[in-house]
């Protein structure tokens, strides 16, 4: 197949794919002619880079467990998947906790029509009321 039928297989741009080849994370196959085939190959290695990328893993990662495929360190590459599984958890905790503050904030606003949305000023840039608006923020000192 032609890099425009594997980019769109892959359901990735050409330019990605030249990316991905620039990188060294997929060979560029010799041309037939002037152009160049790809094969299924290729086809699987642009999925699995797409797929690890939707996981979190960096380009550098992705090399490397490539990399440790070939060399067959099923070791390593355990770890590597357990840190991102780590991480992952770590990311879904910390949206949880925002979806669960939220929660409460449109509960709230939904119970309440006489004071200002508390949604809309959860929002707002928080201010320091130890400051004075008469003084030097910086060197608390006055300006007069």
């Amino acid at each position: 197949m032609t890099i425009g039928k594997l980019a769109t297989a892959g359901g990735v741009g050409v330019e990605t794919v030249r990316y991905y080849q620039r990188r060294g994370l997929l060979a560029e196959p010799d041309r037939a002619g002037r152009v160049r085939r790809y094969d299924g190959d290729h086809l699987s290695r642009l999925r699995f880079i797409r797929s690890a990328q939707t996981a979190g893993f960096t380009l550098e990662e992705i090399r490397e467990l490539l990399a440790l495929d070939a060399a067959k360190d099923r070791e390593r590459a355990l770890d590597l998947a357990n840190e991102r599984i780590a991480a992952l958890d770590r990311k879904l905790a910390a949206l949880q906790a925002a979806r669960a503050a939220l929660a409460r904030l449109a509960s709230a606003c939904a119970n309440t029509s006489s004071e200002p949305c508390p949604i809309i000023t959860a929002f707002e840039p928080q201010t320091c009321a130890s400051v004075r608006p008469d003084q030097d923020q910086d060197r608390g000192q006055n300006v007069d």
